[in-house]
């Protein structure tokens, strides 16, 4: 709860409601206006999964999913981590019906795709706090 974060502006709070407002965008739940362009759909889309790269810090997300914005606004912790659970599990259990979610910035996405973003953006907020 409070982990001190490697980078960004986000508290632990605010990340754990962020990640859930991203599966909840995969599931339809959270409405996000589309962003992408041809370069995200294509090359940045591939390289941010594929790479074996680290995400880079500092990329910003859509507002509709940041705490700190339109986002869910953290409430009590622990209730809130067992959502993101939750909806972990969720998101892990349901993947063939990923393959008609579009993302707002990579676009069309296969299940392998989806699975893969689920994995690193998820690991690339609990590296941001050192969990």
């Amino acid at each position: 709860n409070d982990s001190p974060r490697a980078w960004g502006k986000m508290s632990a709070p605010q990340m754990i409601c962020h990640l859930s407002d991203a599966f909840r965008l995969v599931f339809g739940e959270k409405q996000v206006a589309p962003q992408d362009t041809f370069l995200t759909r294509t090359l940045v889309k591939q390289v941010a999964l594929w790479a074996p790269i680290p995400w880079p810090h500092g990329i910003k997300g859509p507002p509709e999913v940041d705490a700190q914005k339109g986002g869910t606004k953290p409430e009590e912790f622990e209730r809130d981590r067992q959502t993101l659970v939750a909806l972990l599990q969720r998101f892990a259990d349901q993947p063939a019906n990923l393959a008609t979610t579009r993302h707002p910035v990579f676009a069309t996405m296969s299940v392998k795709d989806w699975m893969r973003w689920g994995y690193l953006h998820t690991d690339h907020h609990l590296r941001q706090f050192s969990c």
